[in-house]
């Protein structure tokens, strides 16, 4: 297919597709010395009087110290500044006072959770699923802490970059890179479409292509600043992106689906456990670069040999009682095992006591479920199958008549056979609602063994206490069963008979399937072993491809195909996609290596690295382009998310360029010198009102002040002005990290209904309230307040924020239950102030200066008349607290 077709004219664009080609932002960001006469000493200043001299304009002024303090403060951490810094900021006559506030700021924790914040807008992240059933993403906050962590800690941009697409592939012995794969999960997904739906249905295959669309929208309009999702359908109309680079994407993410994430918080740990599930997938798979791997021959040797030179022993323990808890008949053979007969209860516990075997150290029990003629299908369960389900296995050890009793733990579980889903590690994690069955193998015996974290020597007169738990319910009882112990320290299962059958010949007259099979069954003993002594992982809500399946979602063993749809039509396939990027970008490869491996990371990682590139002009002018808008009101580009012909031109195309380049190459990416760069030039420090004198021409001709010819002033976001409002009452909790603060006690799993009042999270919490990038945040259900003020919710979260000022903002700030509960606890706070410096201190607080004689005076008139709570809420709805000037 054609990189491009020739479009007829289309009403709203006046680029031919040459010239589409030849766009500003697809061309290689160039090197653009500052303006050497244009004055300032900061390059960013250079550029903007350059323009705006031409412009026959000039900057305004700068803003007085007070204002100044409070912009900076609330721009950089989302707090205002408390009064006492105020003071010393404005006192401290030293000519870099400003330099050294911004250089604390940037340290300040609070720096990482105010950007974070933005960065989650852009990645429309939210706490639960959206669509019709919203279910709660109950491991969603480990990304949030991520980003927190991440700007913190000033990760270079490139790797962070890289993290978010391919963390887990690129860093793989760092766990919050893996972590960071929340990004490509952050936003919707239709649980009724990609989990509750059959698999080969027409419904679950749309599901999956708008699925990774979404991932597409966010990925290259938050970082490339690029509509590719207009190329669905057909090949964009205005843009050098054709239909077969949208589906190169598409390609890029058809191995991953959003899913609860294993990882682990300790770096080794992680390592150790990504390689163990790597191998467990590559035995599952019977992948032979894992199977004739050096790990997996030398565990077929050892257990060879182990096999050979030291043979387990089992000693049967004789039962001396046994009883079942509901009520079945349970009866001892000649070969001390236990029979079930009589009653089948829905569900029952076996509790059996007997002596240990003299003189010997127990260091694992042995567990035979047994066949027998009286059982249904010959067992070795009750169940009208042969089943069993056995939901919990405990063991203790107790000396009548002492008092001493001792609940043993078992380090590891082995068993010949599981059932899928229902492995021998369910009987030891102390959940009910999982067990070990045998299904499909009934009519055979099967064995567990039990390995004791310690090896346990009884005491004279002990007596060994066994409990098995079947709770499942359905009448999977054991059938017959059968208790031994052993002193060996290493002990093995027996081997199945296809496995016995396999090594009863010399690995020289083994054929290669069967030594196959043999390697499959022993190394993935040994993986499943080692995999259950490691401590319990972390889980992260992000892009995964492997992971525990959840009802009908299931991972996939290498990338699901993608075609090339007509009209993006599921019904009309034409050509399969290969897996890349866009090709407007000449310099760097528009597809990747499209082989059939298995390994769905490696198209991640390219598209990683395609992104991140030094060469990609999109990343590098979308990013100093989104956080200029952030500190500016407004970006060189206006258009935050499209760059493209539709958007908007730079308003400065050389400072453009030579942002992203600076950041790119002289700052390596580094954002907080970024931030340094734009707070501390001048043209960041403007007054937002300068005299009218200077103003009225500017006014004119350039009335959406794209010169910057002065600061914009703007509306405090809904985040600032809830946490400032919770700072000033003295209810703001600074605890950082972990859970979002659910609301209301919702329980992992429980659907959300709209009867549920916001209100009461944050208006008399005893402990106070956390910032807002800590609040648990629905799609269907927004909150009213923050609402009101513009913050997003459900499908309108995204990267872009009105900042309207409308009538239903001044009626929530005015009576909201909120804001008048944290206007009484401000005035509570005030109380440990002289009464005749509270309004003084009150307006220092909100206003970060105090009032003139006149309105002190007015201020005092409506404390003596609504009181102080009263004067504290006017002072909230004061356009000088809601506006940043």
């Amino acid at each position: 297919m054609a990189l491009w077709v020739s479009w007829p004219a289309v009403a709203g664009s006046s680029e031919t597709p040459r010239q589409s080609r030849e766009h500003w932002a697809y061309q290689a960001v160039r090197s653009v010395p500052p303006p050497a006469d244009a004055g300032g000493a900061n390059p960013v200043d250079a550029f903007i009087r350059r323009s705006l001299a031409r412009a026959g304009g000039i900057p305004a002024p700068e803003a007085d110290r007070r204002t100044l303090i409070r912009r900076v403060t609330l721009d950089l951490t989302g707090l205002p500044p408390d009064p006492a810094s105020v003071d010393l900021f404005v006192a401290d006559p030293a000519p870099d006072a400003y330099e050294r506030w911004v250089d604390r700021l940037l340290q300040s924790p609070a720096y990482g959770e105010r950007w974070a914040r933005h960065w989650m807008d852009a990645a429309h992240f939210a706490e639960t699923h959206g669509h019709d059933q919203d279910r709660i993403r109950t491991n969603a906050w480990p990304y949030r802490d991520y980003l927190i962590a991440s700007f913190n800690a000033d990760v270079p941009y490139a790797r962070f970059v890289r993290e978010q697409i391919a963390g887990d592939v690129l860093f793989p012995g760092d766990p919050q890179a893996t972590v960071a794969l929340g990004f490509l999960a952050a936003g919707p997904w239709d649980e009724s479409s990609l989990r509750d739906i059959r698999e080969d249905t027409l419904d679950r295959q749309i599901g999956r292509y708008l699925d990774r669309d979404d991932m597409i929208t966010t990925v290259m309009s938050v970082l490339a600043s690029s509509t590719v999702h207009c190329a669905r359908c057909h090949d964009h109309k205005f843009d050098p992106i054709p239909q077969a680079d949208y589906y190169a994407l598409q390609a890029d993410f058809a191995g991953v689906d959003r899913a609860n994430r294993l990882f682990d918080r300790e770096p080794a740990v992680h390592r150790r456990r990504q390689e163990l599930r790597k191998w467990q997938r590559g035995i599952e798979s019977m992948d032979p670069a894992v199977l004739t791997g050096t790990e997996a021959t030398e565990a077929v040797t050892r257990w060879e040999r182990d096999r050979r030179e030291h043979a387990s022993t089992w000693v049967p323990i004789v039962p001396i009682e046994f009883t079942s808890e509901g009520g079945a008949s349970l009866s001892r053979l000649p070969d001390d095992s236990l029979l079930a007969a009589g009653i089948r209860p829905e569900r029952d516990t076996y509790s059996i006591t007997a002596t240990p075997p003299p003189g010997i150290v127990i260091s694992a029990i042995r567990l035979d479920v047994l066949t027998d003629p009286s059982l249904p299908q010959g067992g070795p369960g009750r169940a009208d199958n042969g089943n069993l389900h056995l939901s919990e296995f405990q063991f203790r050890i107790t000396v009548p008549g002492t008092g001493s009793a001792e609940d043993m733990d078992f380090a590891d579980v082995l068993a010949d056979h599981n059932q899928e889903s229902w492995t021998i590690q369910h009987s030891v994690d102390r959940v009910d609602t999982t067990a070990w069955g045998v299904h499909p193998e009934e009519g055979r015996s099967h064995h567990a063994i039990f390995i004791l974290r310690k090896p346990l020597r009884p005491a004279p007169g002990a007596r060994l206490e066994f409990k098995l738990q079947q709770r499942h319910g359905g009448g999977h009882e054991i059938g017959r069963l059968r208790l031994s112990v052993t002193d060996h320290a290493s002990p093995v299962t027996d081997p199945p008979d296809r496995i016995a059958t396999i090594i009863s010949r010399s690995p020289s007259e083994r054929t290669a399937e069967e030594q196959g099979t043999l390697t499959a069954w022993v190394f993935g003993n040994r993986v499943r072993s080692e995999l259950a002594t490691l401590p319990p992982p972390s889980r992260v809500y992000a892009a995964a491809s492997d992971f525990e399946p959840d009802g009908g979602l299931k991972p996939s063993d290498r990338p699901r195909p993608v075609s090339i749809l007509k009209r993006g039509e599921i019904t009309q396939p034409t050509i399969a996609a290969e897996p890349g990027a866009l090709a407007c970008i000449p310099v760097l490869p528009a597809r990747f290596a499209a082989d059939q491996s298995p390994d769905e990371g490696r198209r991640r990682a390219a598209l990683a690295e395609w992104l991140a590139s030094d060469a990609n002009p999109l990343t590098w002018r979308s990013v100093v382009n989104r956080v200029w808008a952030l500190h500016f009101g407004s970006g060189l580009v206006a258009t935050l998310n499209d760059f493209g012909s539709m958007g908007a031109q730079p308003s400065h195309a050389d400072l453009l360029d030579w942002l992203a380049a600076w950041f790119r190459d002289d700052a390596h990416g580094s954002l907080k010198q970024l931030h340094r760069l734009l707070v501390t030039s001048g043209t960041y420090r403007q007054s937002c009102a300068p005299p009218e004198s200077h103003s009225k021409a500017m006014e004119t001709s350039d009335p959406d002040n794209r010169l910057y010819w002065r600061m914009n002033r703007t509306r405090q976001d809904a985040e600032c002005v809830r946490d400032s409002i919770l700072h000033f009452s003295g209810r703001l909790d600074r605890t950082m990290g972990g859970p979002s603060d659910r609301q209301f006690g919702l329980q992992p799993g429980i659907h959300v209904t709209p009867k549920v009042d916001y209100s009461v999270f944050d208006v008399d919490s005893a402990a106070g309230s956390r910032r807002s990038v800590y609040r648990f945040l629905f799609r269907t259900l927004p909150d009213p307040f923050m609402s009101a003020l513009d913050c997003p919710a459900g499908d309108q979260i995204t990267a872009a924020r009105n900042n309207s000022v409308t009538v239903q903002q001044a009626l929530a700030l005015w009576n909201d239950r909120f804001v008048v509960r944290q206007a009484e606890h401000f005035a509570e706070r005030l109380a440990s102030v002289t009464e005749t410096d509270r309004i003084v201190r009150a307006c220092q607080c909100v206003w970060g200066r105090p009032p003139s004689p006149d309105e002190r005076a007015l201020l005092q008139r409506y404390a003596d008349r609504h009181g102080m709570a009263g004067l504290c809420r006017l002072l909230l709805n004061s356009n000088e607290f809601l506006f940043i000037n």
